[in-house]
């Protein structure tokens, strides 16, 4: 199976041209593609619904859909059902499901720009195996705003099997399909975004494990092993985007251990135009 990560930018490529239809050529041929940056009535993107416009472009897919932010546009009408929002979108060949939108520590600030930041999560079937996809926004200010952040996403993680299915238990007489109330949570998760930090930084530690004096990383069966890593890739290659014209390495695909010998390639698109970021695909046999 293809995996493709890709902070779109909202449609805003190296050209400044708005382009939602490049972006979809672009992740073209993925069976799972996460997507950050994604808007919705916004008057830099010509205040368009921009899920609409991607879904109609990948209309092959199932989706799910979730805002960090979310406000009220001015001078809107009730009638109008719309409403201002930014956040992150996945879209699978497979059937999703069920999906959770989660909101992630943020800090509050009078100076510099400070966005809610979100994960989607999608539980995906992949016919002999189920694994839990997360498309994950990390906030860009600083390691002190990310730590929290990156936390609350591990907890997410390993609490979801014991916090079970969206509904789950006995529904007699609850008129919903049969099978409802049996779909176990799987335990293998794949996450992929843009998580706004290097290789080298306390945030990458604290998902893939501290680095061992002896080489490799001490790593939890309910970690994560870096999928670009797995892949025989050397970590201080492949970067995604850049920090104030620096090139930078800041768009990841993390798996659950279980899966990291599944892991069949992970490379950079670097000839994509389609926004500010890289898209970054992962084959995994499933």
């Amino acid at each position: 199976m293809r995996f493709v990560s890709y902070n779109i930018q909202y449609g805003k490529g190296r050209d400044g041209a708005v382009d939602l239809a490049r972006i979809a050529r672009e992740v073209a041929g993925a069976d799972v593609i996460a997507l950050q940056e994604v808007d919705r009535h916004w008057p830099h993107t010509g205040m368009v619904d921009q899920v609409a416009l991607l879904t109609e472009h990948l209309p092959a897919y199932f989706w799910s859909y979730g805002p960090g932010v979310d406000i009220h546009i001015g001078k809107s009408r009730p009638e109008e059902a719309r409403r201002r929002q930014f956040g992150n979108l996945v879209l699978s060949r497979y059937p999703i499901l069920r999906s959770r939108h989660h909101l992630l520590p943020k800090m509050g600030s009078v100076d510099a720009l400070s966005i809610q930041r979100s994960i989607v999560e999608a539980t995906i079937d992949c016919g002999d195996t189920r694994v839990r996809i997360y498309s994950v926004h990390l906030c860009h200010l600083s390691s002190a705003s990310r730590l929290p952040q990156v936390d609350r996403l591990i907890d997410i993680h390993r609490s979801a099997v014991h916090e079970g299915a969206a509904m789950c238990g006995n529904l007699s007489g609850i008129p919903y399909e049969t099978g409802v109330h049996d779909q176990s949570v799987p335990h293998l998760a794949i996450l992929m975004g843009d998580f706004n930090c290097q290789p080298d930084s306390p945030e990458y530690d604290r998902i893939a494990g501290p680095g061992s004096d002896y080489g490799g990383r001490i790593t939890p069966e309910d970690g994560f092993v870096d999928a670009w890593v797995a892949a025989g890739n050397d970590r201080d290659e492949g970067h995604t985007s850049d920090v104030r014209g620096v090139p930078a390495i800041l768009d990841y695909c993390f798996v659950s251990p279980a899966i990291r010998q599944r892991v069949r390639s992970c490379r950079i698109d670097t000839a994509a135009t389609g926004s500010d970021h890289l898209p970054l695909w992962t084959e995994i046999d499933f």
